[in-house]
């Protein structure tokens, strides 16, 4: 560039080349505007500060609410049917010639279709070279009530979801269910209708919300009312306007005391099979938006697996209080069939079951291991059914071969007893009861406590009940001789500790 020397005038304009570049510069820059400009994710409006003119207009705020560019640019804010509180944009307007921030935490603007958006508006005045303009920028914090909304909405399925699984009480689960219905949902009243299969009816099971206790008796035909229809179309029964409905029974049940003006009912599906109908009750009419019906659907399905759940769940217990009332009754006919045998120690099976489980219960035992216990002792001479009748039923002394023989009978009781997987754990008493304290006894010689603790009460108690009861050689002893009879195989037939608690009790007293 050439320099202007002294006293020489400067010219008046730059050399072409640098105006050239200054040129590009300024374009360069208002390029690099308007594209930051319509890329921003946020609303910007720019306003001329002499006239209130909308002089520009970003994308993202058009989209946010609706509009088109020519709803906006040359308008003044006040005119713009975004803009619902005209004398606030009037207001905003006026602060900002007087060169106020201002700002607006929660300001509601109207969307094209009608519904309103929560911005954050914020207005400033900014020089542009010599050209003063007013800059709004609004953020959409509706988006950010939405996103809290659906962490709220989560945190309440989690919640439901640990109810669910937690608890088998029906009651319980679906509670907690509703409360986070008519919080989250902003429903005044809800209830779950439970479907009877049997009788094709929903029942109501629990409810919350209502003024009333007359939706407590509900019982519902599938197919009639809205709950009916919810559950025989399998879809959402919606009443907006329940003065102009006539549905009977609700008519009957609750309008009278509940003054509800709108109805949801939504089908309660689980597995393809409809187990009930969710209803949800308002007493004002509000429009409701397809967020709010796709986590009612939400809920709806919360209370399906709740209900499914506890619906595999008893009948999971009552197939196993079947299976066990079926293996128990097995048990007793084994023990009955082996009493048919021998019309002498008729009833002493279920005398000793009896007296072994309330003395096993003396030592700690839990519910658990005092069915095995009775089990063991119902069948503690079930190998007997492998003796011969003729050693089985001698009235002289057997010969050692016969005793032998007859020793035999807790083995068969092992063999017959051990592939059963459910009474392996009841095989103590049928295999060591006539193991002795002393290591004298037998199947397998045991001594002191290598013998199983019911297996050394069983035998206190079966030989009790033998002296107690009358026989064909003998007539029964008194309690005191038994009693005493016992002490005296204390240390050598029997556990002495077992012996002296067996008899300290007041089970063995008559």
């Amino acid at each position: 560039m050439k320099r202007t020397a002294p006293g020489e005038k400067a010219p008046d304009r730059l050399p072409v080349s640098d105006q050239e570049g200054l040129a590009q510069a300024l374009r360069n820059s208002e390029l690099r505007y308007r594209r930051l400009f319509e890329s921003a994710r946020a609303g910007i409006l720019i306003l001329n500060a002499e006239t209130g003119s909308i002089s520009d207009v970003s994308p993202y705020l058009l989209d946010m609410l609706g509009y088109s560019r020519e709803e906006f640019v040359g308008k003044k804010l006040w005119e713009i049917d975004a803009f619902k509180d005209i004398k606030a944009g009037r207001k905003s307007f006026l602060a900002l010639l007087r060169k106020e921030f201002i700002r607006y935490e929660n300001l509601p603007l109207k969307s094209k279709d009608g519904h309103l958006v929560q911005v954050e508006f914020v207005g400033n005045v900014y020089l542009v070279g010599d050209e003063k303009v007013i800059q709004c920028n609004i953020r959409d914090i509706s988006a950010d009530e939405r996103i809290q909304r659906h962490l709220e909405h989560l945190t309440a399925l989690v919640e439901i979801d640990r109810a669910i699984n937690f608890s088998f009480d029906l009651n319980l689960s679906l509670t907690t269910l509703l409360t986070h219905v008519i919080v989250q949902l902003g429903v005044d009243a809800a209830d779950v209708l439970l479907f009877n299969p049997r009788s094709r009816t929903l029942e109501f099971v629990v409810g919350r919300g209502f003024h009333t206790k007359a939706i407590e008796h509900a019982r519902q035909s599938l197919g009639e009312g809205y709950a009916g229809r919810a559950a025989q179309d399998r879809h959402i029964v919606h009443i907006p306007d329940l003065a102009k409905e006539h549905d009977h029974f609700l008519r009957k049940m609750l309008l009278s005391g509940e003054n509800f003006a709108s109805y949801h009912g939504v089908p309660l599906i689980a597995k393809g099979q409809v187990v009930g109908v969710l209803e949800v009750f308002h007493r004002t009419r509000l429009v409701r938006d397809e967020e709010w019906i796709n986590f009612l659907n939400a809920l709806a399905a919360q209370a399906a697996i709740a209900i499914d759940n506890v619906t595999l769940f008893d009948n999971l217990q009552r197939s196993n209080t079947e299976l066990f009332q079926a293996y128990d009754a097995t048990i007793e006919g084994w023990a009955r069939a082996l009493e048919l045998r021998d019309n002498e120690t008729e009833g002493h099976t279920q005398r000793v079951a009896v007296l072994t489980v309330k003395l096993a219960r003396l030592f700690g035992l839990s519910d658990a291991e005092l069915v095995q216990v009775r089990w063991g002792a119902l069948l503690h001479d079930i190998g007997k059914m492998g003796i011969p009748d003729e050693i089985l039923f001698k009235r002289e002394v057997l010969t050692e071969a016969e005793w032998g023989v007859m020793k035999k009978h807790t083995v068969f009781a092992y063999e017959m007893l051990s592939p059963i997987r459910y009474l392996r754990s009841a095989l103590d008493i049928p295999y060591a009861h006539h193991e002795k304290w002393d290591g004298t006894g037998y199947p397998l010689g045991l001594k002191g406590e290598q013998i199983p603790l019911v297996a050394r009460i069983f035998a206190v108690v079966d030989v009790w009940d033998a002296l107690r009861s009358d026989r064909l050689y003998r007539t029964s002893w008194s309690v005191e001789k038994v009693r005493k009879h016992l002490r005296s195989l204390a240390g050598t037939h029997f556990d002495p500790h077992v012996l002296k608690v067996c008899l300290a009790s007041d089970v063995l007293r008559d």
